[in-house]
């Protein structure tokens, strides 16, 4: 089990193309890395807050996520619901470490 503030190699870029999104695992807990258009990565819990279905799924346009299970949509560069706008992924830190991306999982804190 990682603890939060542990920093965990999930990916490389490689494995995450710009303007891609894809599911991987730091221990049982599955995670959504997204590599923004602007260069930038982000980390979220991997699976939809309104019915916890895979995130990874889900179809991106620009910088927005629509989940394939009920179409509710997020802004990737923030976490935060587009339709709904009143939902919010769980966001962890994300480091750029050579061509390694790490990730810190948080408690369940949000961007």
């Amino acid at each position: 089990m990682t603890s939060a503030g542990t920093w965990t190699p999930v990916a490389t870029l490689d494995d995450l193309w710009e303007g891609e999104v894809a599911e991987f695992y730091v221990g049982d807990r599955p995670i959504l890395l997204a590599h923004l258009r602007s260069g930038d990565i982000r980390a979220y819990d991997g699976v939809c807050p309104h019915a916890g279905f895979p995130l990874a799924d889900g179809e991106v346009e620009g910088d927005v996520l629509t989940c394939s299970a009920h179409s509710w949509e997020f802004d990737l560069d923030t976490g935060t619901g587009v339709n709904p706008t009143n939902c919010q992924l769980i966001s962890h830190p994300v480091r750029l470490e050579g061509d390694q991306i790490t990730v810190s999982l948080t408690g369940g804190e949000h961007r």
